[in-house]
């Protein structure tokens, strides 16, 4: 017999805490048009054999038009969506992103110093230093609800993200706006992902980090630049 949904919440915050690495552009076409009328325009002229467009709006085509923000900030918004990992994340898989950020700084560096590690793991490398830039955003919607992590501990497994990626899957098919969580690398806090790039309200950049490991140390040495 199915689970019945978690209950959905009201999630109301002005602040939350996104990072990502430094390499990663800022800006880029979607920041600099009005409308998204201009941007279907724009792909119809271009077409998709503009290697810079494909590149910069990525897996744009599979999202809505009624979900494409556009202006100030916008090309870090879509590009959560726009540009996944390769293979998932907890609850989103390599055919769509989300927006996933912590409602405080602390739990965002210890979710991120965690992948950013395990990346280096991945590809038998040494940890190297890594800088970071910081975005935040406010939200106002109701969230799919799975904590505390001792409630619901098959979405919230240290490593492995199938089952979560499926029951994400199923609610972001319903019409999830998304979902709230308890932070595995941070318990006792929280985090969030957003479904849809509009619900990710007045996103603006924050502060610059370095995450810096010693030799033989899990954790790094964070300084804000």
């Amino acid at each position: 017999m199915a689970l019945a949904p978690p209950p959905r919440r009201r999630i109301r915050v002005g602040t939350t805490h996104r990072l990502i690495p430094s390499r990663y552009p800022a800006t880029g076409i979607l920041d600099t048009i009005a409308a998204p009328g201009d941007l279907a325009a724009i792909i119809e002229l271009e077409g998709w054999t503009n290697d810079r467009l494909q590149a910069e709006l990525g897996l744009l085509p599979l999202i809505p038009q009624s979900e494409w923000v556009v202006g100030p900030s916008a090309t870090v918004t879509m590009a959560a969506f726009c540009h996944p990992s390769h293979d998932g994340s907890r609850f989103t898989d390599q055919r769509l992103g989300a927006w996933y950020a912590a409602f405080s700084l602390p739990t965002a560096h210890a979710e991120e110093a965690y992948h950013r590690r395990r990346e280096f793991e991945e590809v038998g490398r040494t940890p190297m230093p890594v800088q970071m830039r910081e975005y935040r955003a406010g939200f106002d919607e109701r969230f799919h609800d799975v904590r505390p992590a001792r409630r619901f501990p098959q979405w919230h497994h240290p490593t492995d993200y199938r089952r979560s990626q499926r029951f994400a899957g199923n609610l972001r098919r319903a019409g999830s706006s998304g979902i709230v969580y308890e932070s595995v690398r941070a318990p006792g806090t929280d985090c969030l992902v957003a479904f849809r790039p509009k619900l990710v309200l007045n996103v603006r950049q924050g502060h610059h980090f370095e995450y810096r490991w010693q030799p033989g140390a899990a954790a790094p040495t964070i300084t804000r630049l």
